[in-house]
């Protein structure tokens, strides 16, 4: 058995608190099953003042979950994956993050008590291939599965949940009032009538002008007409405000119109 590597990294309570999702599942590789996980675990966190900072997706393959855990475990505060905890054979998440802790895997007689009665009252057994979902690695806490009783877990810093979007959503639901959050994002947005190709050198001086905030131009296409997003983000609200407000000075210094409605 591996020795367990460290899961959490210490961090100042000043600092950004910051989390990574791993994606698991060939169906999502092949194409079959579309991803709609990761997007809704961005808005969540971000609304926290957590810092999504990495997303992963990987097959299901032992080598591939476990190194792809334990690279980022150790990188951010937080670890969330989803898929991979189901009734069927390929279903190995469950096993795969034992492996990376070192630790035992088993039916656990916490979820097992979860379980129970939801398939009782359908009149459903609970099959081998249904107890596979009570499998969990030993030292794991349970995350509440509302919906169809079949538990998540949590162990050291990483969260394991269901792929199915709605499940999912149930568990983060639970897991989000015990976590560590930072200092929230906050961003301004600048919708102008050209195309980005016209405001490109103004936007990259103004970045430099303005390290501290983060800035990204997003294009579009609409009537016939290029137009361009503007996006300023950071934590610093008074350095978001100013660099806003000399972004928008500068646009209209060189006759770049502005939308009225750029919220």
């Amino acid at each position: 058995m591996t020795k367990p590597q460290s899961t959490q990294i210490p961090q100042p309570p000043n600092e950004d608190v910051t989390a990574a999702v791993l994606v698991i599942g060939d169906e999502i590789l092949s194409g079959r099953t579309k991803e709609a996980n990761a997007g809704y675990i961005a808005d969540v966190l971000t609304a926290a003042g957590i810092r999504l900072r990495e997303v992963r997706v990987v097959a299901d393959d032992q080598t591939d979950i476990v190194d792809a855990l334990n690279a980022l475990r150790v990188r951010y505060t937080y670890v969330f994956t989803t898929g991979g905890i189901g009734p069927t054979h390929d279903d190995i998440t469950a096993d795969c993050i034992a492996k990376a802790f070192g630790v035992a895997i088993d039916v656990d007689e916490r979820a097992l008590a979860r379980m129970m009665p939801y398939y009782e009252s359908r009149g459903l057994e609970l099959t081998p291939s249904r107890l596979r979902m009570a499998r969990l690695p030993k030292g794991a806490d349970l995350i509440n599965n509302r919906i169809t009783a079949a538990p998540g877990f949590k162990i050291g810093n990483v969260f394991v949940m269901a792929g199915v979007p709605s499940i999912m959503q149930a568990m983060l639901d639970e897991i989000l009032p015990g976590l560590r959050t930072g200092r929230k994002m906050l961003s301004q947005s600048i919708k102008v009538l050209a195309p980005e190709s016209e405001v490109a050198d103004l936007f990259a001086d103004h970045q430099k002008a303005f390290p501290a905030v983060i800035m990204g131009s997003y294009p579009s296409f609409a009537g016939g007409l290029m137009r361009c997003e503007l996006v300023l983000r950071s934590i610093d609200a008074e350095a978001l405000s100013e660099a806003d407000d000399a972004l928008r000075q500068k646009l209209t210094n060189v006759g770049i119109p502005i939308a009225k409605s750029d919220s």
